[in-house]
């Protein structure tokens, strides 16, 4: 006789049954908010029932979130994803603690919710799958600073500290600015790949990696020192479907943070933290695939091995890249590391191995057709990944659709161009500011109505704006260095 069929073990009652038999104590449920940030739901697990992975848990209030419900509409559900469960290895003393990444879902209907980041990644994919391409491959490179310390001169806690100044000091022992250094430091722009004792932070990055993989089952390729000093650093990440690939950002940047916390020290993903030095990124490579075939790809293609659909895609990004910059540039530090001379794309064009684009075709080999993609350079750690993600794959779809040719790549040094041979070439700038994205983007967002909700894009633009303004309120710290002898 045959033996009963097990439970599928993504399903809610397996889930369920292995949370017991491993005397699994706590339960987190992950959620990401409108701009990206991280939010946590605490469970005994007890407290969470199979019925759950299919129905939801019903402990969110949308109004408490910024950019999701009014008050008068706020019930709102969690739905764990049974396939994202990962453990925290922190607090070993409250017991043993898992993790779910959840989809947020309305109270009453149970139907996705428009302003769910992921929700949205999610509809991109179908979106994709419905174009012909069952499949997209994504690889961000995650950039961050780890600081020894960050003092915020005063705090800003009240109106009163608004009126009395404001200030910040950075502290990082490989800086050459740090007087506390008591080992080599690094140059600005000099930290690419340095080693120890130079490289301070490697045995802190190396064991980042291995709690990502270890307890997050994430796949890792590589760490290394980045070219700013004060501890620039990368992980690389192996390359993933779409939802899933944002899913291990939101589990890096966790991570990072959690981590450096734990060393005393700060995890740092804001843009352009340091003057005169290097920003971070969040370079995003990306492909996509038709039943198994890399729809990029063509071995006959004399330039760079790209397939015209592949063009068409490039040309969908650079057509909107001014727009996208609301999505992949989201604050106002970002456009502070949008400016020329530190390795950042400033300029809208497309070219291979050519780090001034911010299209690039990575080259590094020829004749691997799994290998060719495109990396999109204008993003930074700052963005909303799922929203990234999506906004890049919609305007790359949107090339493809009405077969946008993209303008001839360049194969120079965009940086040292005069304006007369730019214009020669084709070449737009980037957006200087947030507000100046935001505008593109409100002149420019028709691509992004495949999944992206009318009413998600209003709130995001007025929320930017309300940032935008309490920025442009304040005195910043080099006025007074610049104008105090007016």
């Amino acid at each position: 006789m045959a033996g009963q069929r097990g439970k599928d073990p993504a399903s809610g009652e397996a889930v369920v049954e292995r949370l017991a038999n491993d005397k699994v104590r706590w339960v987190q449920l992950f959620y990401t908010d409108v701009f990206g940030g991280l939010n946590q739901l605490d469970m005994p697990r007890h407290a969470l029932d199979a019925e759950m992975f299919r129905s939801g848990v019903p402990k969110l209030d949308g109004s408490s979130v910024r950019g999701f419900r009014e008050i008068f509409e706020s019930d709102m559900l969690l739905v764990p994803d049974p396939r994202t469960m990962a453990n925290i290895p922190w607090s070993p003393e409250v017991g043993r603690t898992v993790r779910f990444v959840c989809d947020v879902r309305l109270g009453g209907s149970s139907e996705p919710y428009d302003h769910d980041p992921r929700g949205v990644a999610r509809k991109t994919e179908k979106i994709l799958a419905d174009a012909g391409f069952d499949t997209s491959y994504w690889g961000p490179e995650i950039e961050f600073f780890v600081f020894d310390r960050v003092e915020l001169v005063p705090s800003f806690a009240g109106v009163r500290d608004a009126w009395a100044g404001a200030g910040y000091r950075i502290g990082q022992t490989e800086a050459p600015w740090d007087p506390a250094s008591a080992q080599p430091t690094i140059r600005f722009k000099e930290g690419y790949h340095r080693t120890p004792p130079t490289d301070s932070l490697h045995a802190l990055r190396a064991e980042m990696c291995n709690i990502l993989a270890d307890d997050f089952h994430i796949v890792m390729d590589a760490h290394h020192h980045e070219v700013a000093t004060a501890s620039q650093s990368e992980l690389n990440v192996r390359f993933d479907e779409l939802v899933p690939m944002a899913d291990h950002v939101q589990d890096v940047r966790y991570v990072i943070k959690n981590v450096a916390r734990r060393h005393g020290k700060v995890g740092c993903l804001m843009p352009k933290p340091i003057y005169g030095d290097n920003g971070i990124g969040m370079h995003t490579n990306q492909s996509l695939w038709t039943k198994g075939k890399n729809a990029f790809y063509d071995p006959d293609d004399k330039y760079g091995e790209v397939s015209q659909t592949c063009r068409y895609y490039i040309g969908g990004l650079l057509e909107h890249a001014r727009a996208l910059c609301a999505i992949t540039n989201p604050i106002t530090n970002s456009y502070r590391r949008l400016v020329p001379g530190y390795e950042a794309p400033v300029f809208i064009a497309w070219s291979k191995a050519n780090r001034s684009a911010n299209v690039r075709i990575p080259f590094y080999h020829r004749g691997r057709a799994a290998a060719k993609r495109i990396e999109y350079r204008t993003p930074d750690s700052s963005a909303n990944i799922y929203l990234t993600e999506a906004a890049l794959a919609l305007a790359g779809l949107d090339g493809i659709r009405r077969k946008i040719e993209p303008p001839a790549p360049v194969d120079e040094n965009i940086y040292k161009l005069s304006p007369a041979k730019r214009k020669q070439f084709g070449i737009r700038e980037l957006p200087g500011s947030l507000g100046e994205s935001l505008d593109c983007l409100q002149s420019d967002r028709g691509f992004l109505k495949p999944a992206f909700a009318d009413s998600l894009l209003d709130t995001y633009v007025e929320l930017k704006r309300e940032e935008q303004l309490e920025l442009n309120l304040r005195p910043h710290p080099y006025e007074f260095y610049r104008y105090l002898d007016v």
